[in-house]
């Protein structure tokens, strides 16, 4: 393999980029060309205002056969790291695209040109946002052993799903009897309580005007206000993730209209045949009718019907998620040092 450094984002190797990540160890929407393009246009969003992009190519007579999407950065002690382009925060999942016979040769040979000339000074590989299945964690164990480097790899983050068996019913006989009846109570209860209605995002006139009320929901939560308020840039990257997946069309944005009012909305990635569950706000003053319950329901209602597979809800383990049924599973963070 042949390896070379890219010191700004390269642009022409869109088609073979999403090509390699088609037959990847592992497929996300995070690791699409044009999304990590979009990221680091803001920097994240204005999580790394000071960072050096060092992404790395691989060839195969000629044939693109991976991608380390890296970039350098100081971290809080002062460290030079590499990190996976995506880091940290808006990110849910991230990897090395490389297919599955080439990993270790591409970890090898990764590993000897990280540690050549081209990238300068450098402390620490620092990997987040790996889902515990990627072969890269075992295999990149394997080629630090081989380097004598240290290796280590935590759980950061509970990231649970829910597998789909393609009915409604089925998949509510599936939870325990209590939730099924809770999730059929407030469903209810908001249909009598008001006019309600839920749709798809369709029209690409009203983009604008429904991410703009989506975020409005957002912002009343404080926790995602303050996120919003990190950067005046933060807002816009998620501006351009969705018109970027909606011209792409596999951009499901949702809302729930109770007495033609928006109560809730979810943005969403629908991809590969799941539904990934990105962002989600509600209207504080309809909280007693439970809109994001209730939109919830209708969103798998219609995930099964529509015959998805998966319903990711990535990061996060708020108690909701596991009432609906989702199955745990990790995140996690490798380091390499020399």
């Amino acid at each position: 393999m042949q390896f070379e450094l890219h010191k700004t984002y390269p642009d022409h190797l869109e088609a073979e980029w999403n090509a390699l990540l088609d037959e990847s160890i592992t497929h996300v929407p995070f690791l699409r060309h044009e999304y990590l393009r979009i990221w680091w246009g803001t920097r994240g969003g204005g999580e790394w205002p000071d960072s050096e992009l060092a992404l790395v190519t691989a060839r195969r007579e000629g044939e693109l056969v991976g991608v380390a999407p890296l970039f350098k950065a100081k971290n809080s002690r002062g460290q030079t790291v590499l990190f996976l382009l995506g880091s940290i925060e808006i990110s849910d999942f991230l990897d090395l695209l490389v297919r599955p016979p080439d990993l270790d040769e591409f970890l090898d040979g990764l590993l000897e040109f990280l540690s050549g000339p081209q990238l300068g000074g450098w402390d620490v590989l620092d990997l987040h946002n790996l889902i515990e299945s990627s072969p890269s964690l075992p295999g990149l164990e394997r080629a630090a052993a081989r380097r004598g480097w240290t290796c280590s790899v935590q759980k950061m983050y509970h990231s649970p799903y829910i597998p789909l068996p393609g009915d409604w019913d089925t998949y509510l006989a599936s939870i325990d009897k209590k939730q099924r009846h809770e999730i059929r109570r407030k469903m209810r209860r908001a249909e009598e309580g008001g006019r309600v209605r839920w749709y798809f995002t369709r029209d690409p006139q009203a983009l604008d005007e429904s991410l703009a009320a989506l975020f409005d929901m957002m912002r009343q939560d404080p926790e995602k206000d303050a996120f919003f308020s990190r950067s005046d840039s933060m807002v816009q990257t998620m501006i351009d993730t969705a018109r970027c997946a909606f011209e792409r069309d596999c951009l499901a944005l949702a809302f729930l209209e109770i007495d033609g009012k928006k109560a809730a909305g979810y943005f969403c990635f629908d991809y590969l045949n799941r539904i990934w569950v990105y962002n989600s706000g509600f209207a504080s003053d309809m909280m007693e009718l439970s809109p994001g319950w209730v939109l919830l329901g209708y969103l798998l209602q219609w995930a099964n019907e529509q015959k998805r597979k998966e319903f990711d809800f990535m990061r996060g383990d708020e108690d909701y998620k596991y009432r609906f049924g989702a199955i745990d599973r990790f995140v996690m963070r490798l380091t390499l040092t020399r």
